[in-house]
């Protein structure tokens, strides 16, 4: 698999844009009002594709954001890679999770891909290169991308280019979907959820459908925190997938908890339970998330500004004088994630561990605000992260 290094960059890139999404002070936060849920993971495999066409201070720039060091291109390449070759591929055959992955390059006709281009995105990337004619038929464009990732998503991302996203400017296109749709080890038993209530961050309180269980369960407590690990059934392979739930013990913890994780992107592996230990109350609300954004203003909070600039250099895409003038306009986004007693199913587009041991039961009650994070254990690859603020809310 790819370097330790590689993947410690990919995880704390999730958790920078994961407090930015939490934060109350941004709008697609929505200060406590939405759910969210994202794809780091999807989300950096597509700057990275982005990379490998950039040249000059715009490669540096996107190199330093998503590898923690310019001139890294190289190995964002080698983990994309990795990443799509063995994390991602699909385990359902073998009983695991069903995974797909897709990356694709829309260009205009006008401008050609450059062939050093293409060899990194579809010899590297998996990505599917498409010559469309952004300058005399955007709409059928936007509908061909939107069916495209439909298809990759299995039908449950319809749309990842909004109705007017692209027009008769529009030259490049970089489309990137991931689904994910894994069977809990361990299923919970549809006969024990029951309503309860759930605490908003506004003082009030819902009805909530709540999942519960006796069966030990892989649980860590601290001072101010308490992190569930609930594993995927596991394929014939090596892989492990799980679901981690972060609760924080105050109600209204959520914002400090995600900043923590911004902070201190080594907390994750630092407080991963390693043993089950018996629960008390276990109460664990059933959620579905539908979430969309558009990431640009995320992404020049983290310090990457060229790229959406005239500045921009990405004349290593196309073979045209025009690649001079070609920048990212938006990065749209969209996530779904549902938890119910099954298991999950999920789809985006775009140190030391330390267990508990405990001679009396511990409880684990989900009943305010939460964050979650599905990741590849064997790697730490981050698939997932989101936040739930009500369990009754789409989005």
């Amino acid at each position: 698999m790819a370097a330790p290094i590689a993947l410690a960059h990919q995880t704390s890139f999730g958790l920078r844009l994961a407090a930015a999404l939490t934060s109350p002070t941004q709008p697609q936060g929505g200060a406590g009002r939405r759910n969210v849920a994202f794809s780091p993971l999807s989300l950096h495999v597509a700057l990275s594709l982005v990379a490998a066409g950039a040249g000059g201070a715009t490669h540096e720039q996107l190199a330093s954001v998503l590898g923690g060091h310019a001139g890294s291109a190289g190995d964002l390449h080698a983990l994309a890679e990795q990443l799509v070759q063995v994390v991602l591929s699909d385990a359902s055959g073998a009983g695991g999770p069903r995974l797909a992955f897709a990356n694709g390059v829309f260009v205009d006709a006008s401008m050609p891909l450059k062939r050093s281009f293409r060899d990194v995105a579809v010899g590297r990337y998996k990505a599917e290169a498409h010559s469309v004619d952004f300058q005399h038929k955007a709409a059928e464009v936007t509908n061909q991308v939107n069916s495209w990732v439909e298809k990759a998503t299995s039908g449950l991302i319809d749309q990842i280019l909004p109705l007017g996203s692209v027009d008769n400017n529009t030259r490049l296109v970089l489309g990137n979907a991931l689904y994910f749709k894994g069977a809990w080890a361990q299923k919970f038993d549809t006969s024990r959820t029951k309503d309860g209530e759930f605490h908003l961050l506004d003082g009030n309180s819902v009805q909530a459908p709540f999942m519960s269980t006796s069966k030990k369960q892989y649980l860590s407590s601290y001072d101010n925190v308490k992190v569930l690990k609930l594993p995927y059934h596991q394929g014939g392979d090596k892989r492990q997938f799980s679901m981690y739930i972060l609760l924080p013990e105050a109600q209204d913890g959520l914002w400090s908890l995600a900043e923590k994780l911004n902070s201190e992107p080594e907390f994750l592996e630092k407080h991963i339970p390693t043993r089950q230990v018996a629960v008390g109350e276990f109460k664990l609300p059933k959620f579905k998330i539908s979430f969309e954004f558009e990431a640009s203003d995320l992404l020049k909070g983290l310090g990457l500004h060229l790229p959406f600039s005239s500045e921009a250099n990405l004349t290593e895409m196309v073979n045209s004088p025009m690649g001079q003038n070609l920048f990212i306009s938006a990065v749209f986004h969209k996530s779904f994630v549902e938890v119910n007693e099954e298991g999950t199913e999920a789809a985006a587009a775009s140190g030391t561990a330390s267990g508990l041991s405990a001679p009396i039961p511990v409880d684990f009650v989900a009943d305010h605000p939460f964050l979650f994070l599905i990741r590849e254990d064997k790697t730490g690859a981050l698939l997932f992260v989101g936040h739930v603020v009500n369990p009754l809310l789409a989005a």
